[in-house]
């Protein structure tokens, strides 16, 4: 079975990129691996005090992030797709190389959000990251 990492982080686009994963993996008989990187600085905040932590906050969030996933990796199984996921904090580019590697995956599919130039250039990219270190095939979707 051909194993196909999909990182998601919840924007509006994310259900187009869902669908063209889903499509994919219908094609080659795939599973896919759902993922998602929350930022390792959830529930830190600047006050008065300087820098504080929350826990509570991070905790809340990582709740709701993981019920998202869940949805998302019901939806992809009512498609008669296998799916698992998984939730990390850290930073997105290492994390996703790590388990794509670590499922022995044949593909990553992300999106393009059709951005280029400049904001590239200030922003930065994780599509654009992830085809340049990856040395597993990245499928990019546009999404527009």
């Amino acid at each position: 079975m051909i194993n196909i990492v999909l990182p998601v982080d919840f924007s509006d686009a994310t259900d187009r990129l869902i669908d063209g994963a889903v499509k994919f993996a219908k094609e080659t008989k795939g599973k896919i691996c759902l993922i998602h990187v929350a930022p390792a600085d959830i529930g830190f905040a600047i006050g008065d005090m300087g820098f504080q932590y929350f826990p509570e906050v991070e905790q809340n969030e990582i709740k709701d992030e993981l019920l998202r996933l869940n949805v998302i990796e019901q939806r992809i199984i009512a498609q008669n797709v296998d799916c698992e996921h998984l939730l990390k904090q850290g930073v997105a580019g290492d994390i996703i190389l790590e388990y794509a590697k670590s499922k022995n995956a044949d593909y990553i599919v992300m999106g393009s959000h059709g951005r280029s130039g400049i904001y590239d250039v200030f922003v930065g990219s994780l599509t654009k990251e992830l085809t340049r270190r990856s040395t597993i095939p990245v499928l990019v979707i546009p999404i527009h």
